[in-house]
């Protein structure tokens, strides 16, 4: 591995003299600027003599670059690359931008605070990489000195390198699981992570293998977020689920119920605190040694950093994926979310329900009362959301006042008895402006399918749109449920 050497250059490809003049009076006298012209671009040669710690590269330039350089510039994998987005370009993808090599993305015109922003996510990763490389050099210490720890040594490099591979949490600790059955037996490998949003409580995110019994999704749930709330040292304000894709841990989830024998905890820190907490669920009981278990523990800090580094580059999707005003998710990750559980649904054939909920005569209360109240009613619904539905079920804005609610593992009856609970705590929400109250209705349409593998192509949302319609011209305020697959095929 190259050794990370002090910052002390910043590189500009093609930036205009606004650019350049603006990055200077932020970033000098603390860094030197050295703007290349598009006429004469770096060789890789220049890069390893002045190793730059930040190049920054406008849209306008990387476009018009041929793809020999493309390939060059994304080799420089050192150097902290920002994509500076020319104004009125459409954004990038969070994948396809990472694609491209950059590692962060600012909108022109620059700002001193873009370029605050920027500098401090680059030395923060920066920091992240100083302490890999002065990992890696302590191991290979070690090896030269104790020939006997050779195995595990190796074993720790295999553990470092395939973290760093990635940006994504769910494949590091995938990767995580299999490599480490190389030190003793994993079935799953799991995780939570926590972001302090208070002085006394965090927001947290649960990474699980995918468990058909909700008893014990929900036991882990339980564990991990009493791992947070004590390793963090305050109380868990909210958390989000995400479910690891792994099909090896998948064949085992009817085994991954977990008790103090088979369950391993491993605190994960960056920066000398707590973040988070790695879960390993063995088969049985698992007696180490003690250098097995320092070998351990020194696997946890390298997934540590990888994890930490990755939830730094995720932290800019994260927050497209939530809608700003209801705090719930947005539409797009909805789209996600249920193509996922549609291909969860054909391979398990488990039952599937949708929800598609509508806020009656919504656009009266805006004429009415001001857009701030409606505002303010689009927040409650959204809340009434997150206190009703269960862990596994997902619930999003779906664009306007217009509401979707997945329910992986529920049928329809199930699914409408939640539909009327929330239609009914919906209407029984009171509002007050200046001194006068109202009340708010929703309309909801259910659509499900079963473990019936006729019903696997159905167009869910379509079914469930269907059903809110049909709410809607029954005289609002109600829950309809959406003919089944094989009833449409029979009325076609």
């Amino acid at each position: 591995m190259e050794e990370v050497r002090s910052p002390g250059v910043f590189w500009g490809l093609g930036l205009n003299d606004i650019e350049q003049k603006k990055i200077e009076s932020v970033a000098m006298p603390t860094y030197r600027l050295r703007n290349w012209p598009v006429s004469k671009l770096p060789k890789t040669r220049d890069v390893q003599e002045e190793n730059p710690f930040i190049i920054w590269i406008p849209w306008r330039v990387w476009d018009n670059v041929s793809d020999n350089v493309q390939r060059a510039v994304k080799k420089w994998e050192a150097p902290h690359k920002v994509l500076i987005l020319d104004k009125g370009r459409q954004a990038l993808e969070f994948d396809e931008t990472l694609d491209q090599g950059f590692m962060s993305v600012v909108r022109s015109p620059l700002t001193g605070q873009k370029i605050q922003e920027v500098l401090f996510r680059a030395r923060e990763v920066h920091s992240l990489y100083e302490d890999i490389v002065r990992m890696a050099k302590e191991i290979s210490l070690e090896r030269e000195i104790i020939t006997h720890k050779t195995n595990n040594l190796i074993f720790l490099n295999q553990i470092m390198a395939k973290a760093v591979e990635s940006l994504n949490p769910t494949t590091i600790l995938n990767q995580a699981r299999e490599d480490l059955n190389m030190l003793l037996p994993v079935l799953a490998a799991q995780g939570v992570f926590w972001q302090q949003t208070e002085e006394s409580s965090i927001e947290t995110e649960l990474f699980l293998a995918f468990h058909e019994d909700q008893a014990v999704q929900e036991k882990w749930v339980g564990l991990l977020l009493e791992s947070a709330a004590k390793l963090s040292g305050r109380t868990v304000g909210s958390y989000q689920l995400t479910f690891l894709m792994d099909s090896k841990s998948a064949e085992n989830t009817e085994s991954l119920d977990p008790s103090p024998e088979t369950v391993i905890l491993l605190p994960l820190k960056a920066g000398g605190e707590n973040f988070g907490c790695l879960a390993l669920f063995t088969p049985g009981p698992v007696n180490m040694t003690k250098e097995q278990r320092q070998v351990l523990h020194s696997a946890a800090n390298h997934l540590g950093l990888a994890l930490k580094n990755a939830l730094l580059y995720r932290e800019v999707k994260i927050k497209a994926d939530y809608d700003g005003l209801t705090r719930i998710h947005s539409r797009q990750y909805f789209d996600e979310r249920l193509a996922e559980e549609l291909k969860r649904h054909q391979r398990y054939g488990y039952d599937l329900s949708l929800l598609l909920l509508d806020l009656d005569h919504f656009k009266a209360v805006n004429d009415t009362y001001g857009h701030q109240v409606g505002d303010t009613v689009l927040r409650e619904v959204g809340k009434i959301l997150q206190e009703t539905l269960r862990s596994t079920d997902f619930a999003s804005r779906y664009g306007g006042e217009e509401f979707t609610v997945i329910l992986p593992h529920t049928d329809e009856d199930k699914a409408w008895q939640l539909a009327e609970r929330l239609r009914d705590k919906v209407s029984k929400e009171i509002f007050t402006v200046g001194g006068k109250t109202f009340r708010v209705t929703t309309s909801v349409g259910v659509a499900s399918m079963g473990p019936d593998p006729v019903s696997r192509k159905t167009d869910l949302l379509r079914r469930a749109d269907h059903a809110l319609y049909l709410a809607k011209a029954k005289g609002r305020n109600q829950v309809c449920v959406s003919l089944s697959a094989r009833e449409e095929r029979a009325r076609g």
